[in-house]
């Protein structure tokens, strides 16, 4: 972490997700693909690294181009390209920190205070896990959850479950509002959005 981390703040461990298959860019590995000259993961570990103390990239292709981004690389170990959910459960098992950060390999935008946001809301409402809202639209790939709920995830994939919203609406959840920075929460799913915006 760039700066100093505070003795009363628990330690984080940042994740990129950039597991999945990439369907709605014809299959390629979306994290990958260029971005305003650089790859779209370089642009979101470059914002979410400073953020955290340890940093993870889930990826399930590709482990060596991603490793040379300097940063450990860990597959799902749920098979078959099960999802963000699959690479929460990853990063949960990998980190050696109580709380774990995800952010997605297709928002180079995401906000630069993600992270302290949604530990504080996380840490005010002794909430299990932290999740980013804009408006009425809930952004759980964007979370903060305590690392002690691999337990659960790991129940509630091996049930054959995949969505991320059923998963944490049981547990201690809080939403975190970032109307006020709704344009960094827009993702890149397609090639005519990619050249759209900047690729």
């Amino acid at each position: 972490m760039s700066e100093v981390r505070s003795p009363l703040r628990p330690a984080i461990t940042g994740v990129v997700l950039a597991g999945g298959m990439g369907s709605r860019m014809g299959g390629v590995d979306k994290g990958l693909q260029p971005f305003a000259g650089r790859p779209l993961v370089a642009h979101v570990i470059e914002r979410l690294a400073p953020q955290v103390d340890t940093l993870l990239i889930n990826a399930n292709r590709n482990p060596a181009v991603y490793a040379a981004f300097g940063y450990p690389v860990v597959a799902d170990a749920i098979a078959g390209f099960a999802g963000p959910l699959a690479g929460l459960h990853a990063a949960l098992a990998a980190a050696a920190t109580p709380l774990v950060a995800t952010a997605p390999c297709d928002s180079p935008r995401l906000p630069v205070d993600l992270v302290c946001r949604l530990l504080a809301e996380l840490t005010a409402n002794d909430a299990q896990i932290a999740v980013a809202r804009t408006g009425n639209q809930p952004h759980p790939v964007f979370c903060l959850c305590r690392r002690e709920l691999l337990d659960d995830l790991t129940a509630y994939l091996q049930a054959g479950e995949r969505k991320f919203e059923r998963w944490y609406q049981p547990l201690a959840a809080v939403d975190v509002d970032f109307s006020d920075v709704a344009d960094a929460f827009a993702n890149i799913n397609t090639i005519e959005e990619l050249q759209r915006l900047g690729g």
